[in-house]
C-alpha cells in the first residue's frame, strides 16, 4: 500500500505541475495542460478509440509475439553455443546503431502502407534488450546447481531445460515488461512515418493542425495503456513466480 501510495501521489504531483506550468505558458500548442488533454480524448473519444487505436493495438499485439519469440530464439540459440553468440552478438549490436526513421521508408516501399511496415519498425525497435535481457537469465545459473547436473550426466537439452529455463523466468517477464513500451512506441512511430489510421497517424494529423492537446491525447493513451499492460504482466509475474523471494 506504501508502493502505491507513493506512486499515487508522485503522479499526481506531476500532473499539477504540469497543469500549472501549461496554464502559466498559455500556449496550448506548445504545452497544452493536462485537463484540455482530456477534454480533447473525450471529444474525439469515437475516433481515438474505435477507429485509431484497434490498429495500433494490433500493430503492438503481433510485434510483442513477434518481438518475444525473435528474443527467445536468439538469446537460446546464443545460449547453447557459444559460436553462435560469437556470429549472432556482433549483428544484434550493430543492428541498433542503424537509425530506424531512416529504414522506416524503406520498409514502407517495400510493403506500403500495410501493418507490416510498422511491425517491423516495431519489432527492431523491442528485441534487442529484450534478447539480452532474456540471455543474460540463461547465463546466470548458480554453479554449485550446474555442477550438480554435469555430476548426474545431465544432457545439455536436460541443463537447458530443467536448470536454466526456470532460472530465467524473472528475466522473461522483465523482458516481457520491457518489450511492452518499446512495441507501443515502435507502433507509433511506424504510422508517423507512414499510415492511413492509428494513434500514430492521428498525432501527426493533429501537428499539422497546431492542435497541441490533439497531438498529447494519443501519447496519453500510449502511456495508460504501457502502465496497465505492465501492471497486468507484474500480477501473473507475481502469481506464478511465487517461490521467488521478495
Amino acid at each position: 500500500m506504501k508502493k502505491i501510495n507513493y506512486s499515487i501521489i508522485s503522479a499526481i504531483t506531476f500532473f499539477i505541475v504540469w497543469e500549472a506550468l501549461g496554464r502559466y505558458i498559455n500556449k496550448g500548442y506548445i504545452l497544452p495542460t493536462p485537463l484540455n488533454i482530456i477534454k480533447k480524448i473525450w471529444i474525439l473519444k469515437e475516433s481515438l478509440f474505435m477507429t485509431h487505436l484497434p490498429v495500433t493495438f494490433l500493430i503492438a499485439g503481433i510485434s510483442l509475439i513477434l518481438t518475444m519469440g525473435l528474443g527467445i530464439f536468439l538469446a537460446s540459440a546464443m545460449d547453447l553455443s557459444k559460436i553462435i553468440y560469437n556470429c549472432i552478438h556482433p549483428l544484434i549490436v550493430t543492428s541498433q546503431t542503424i537509425p530506424i526513421t531512416a529504414l522506416a521508408p524503406i520498409f514502407i516501399l517495400w510493403f506500403g502502407y500495410s501493418i507490416w511496415s510498422k511491425i517491423i519498425v516495431s519489432v527492431m525497435i523491442s528485441f534487442f534488450p529484450v534478447t539480452i535481457t532474456i540471455y543474460n537469465g540463461l547465463q546466470n545459473i548458480n554453479q554449485s546447481e550446474l555442477d550438480y547436473f554435469k555430476s548426474l550426466k545431465a544432457t545439455k537439452t536436460q541443463i537447458f531445460f530443467k536448470l536454466k529455463i526456470p532460472t530465467a523466468l524473472p528475466n522473461l517477464f522483465s523482458a516481457f515488461k520491457m518489450s511492452i513500451p518499446l512495441v507501443l512506441i515502435g507502433a507509433a512511430i511506424g504510422e508517423w512515418l507512414g499510415a492511413t489510421a492509428g494513434l500514430g497517424y492521428f498525432s501527426k494529423r493533429m501537428m499539422s493542425q497546431l492542435d497541441g492537446a490533439g497531438v498529447f491525447a494519443p501519447i496519453f493513451i500510449l502511456s495508460s495503456l504501457a502502465i496497465l499492460l505492465v501492471r497486468l504482466i507484474g500480477y501473473l509475474e507475481n502469481k506464478i513466480l511465487h517461490w521467488r523471494k521478495k
